[in-house]
């Protein structure tokens, strides 16, 4: 029987952030990455991951989820900024049960608009030129 509680260095957000596999990088530093999330849930959703391997909140260390909470922040305030948006959600799901799909811990950041609900996880991929330059808002709030 696989154990499904243990932390695997081949899941996809360790192979992105490794550049195995190709993302829209929108910030990174020593300890966190953020990226944009291929299948938005609304314009501007980001991922912000911590670059240890945690498989989620549950066995991350201290440390490392006050680094990747940090990142949460920077990346809030530039969504905001960089869209106009009148508020952000910030979603963390645990193990499959609490609605987990990747197991790298990882925060969903979602810029969010009076009136406007949330787009359902339809599993469709957002077109590669739209992520880009919504990566490019980003990175121009975080400049400034």
């Amino acid at each position: 029987m696989q154990d499904t509680t243990r932390y695997d260095p081949d899941n996809i957000f360790a192979k992105i952030m490794r550049g195995d596999m190709p993302a829209h990088r929108v910030y990174e530093d020593e300890h966190t990455f953020a990226f944009m999330d291929i299948m938005p849930r609304g314009d501007g959703h980001c991922l912000v991951i911590p670059k240890v391997g945690a498989r989620n909140i549950l066995d991350v260390t201290p440390e490392s989820l006050a680094a990747t909470m940090h990142t949460v922040q920077l990346i809030s305030r530039a969504v905001m900024k960089a869209f106009d948006a009148d508020g952000v959600t910030i979603q963390q799901f645990n193990e499959a049960a609490g609605g987990q799909m990747v197991f790298h811990l990882h925060f969903h950041v979602i810029p969010r608009f009076n009136g406007v609900s949330l787009k359902p996880h339809s599993g469709e991929m957002e077109k590669g030129d739209v992520l880009a330059a919504h990566a490019e808002k980003i990175i121009g709030a975080l400049g400034n």
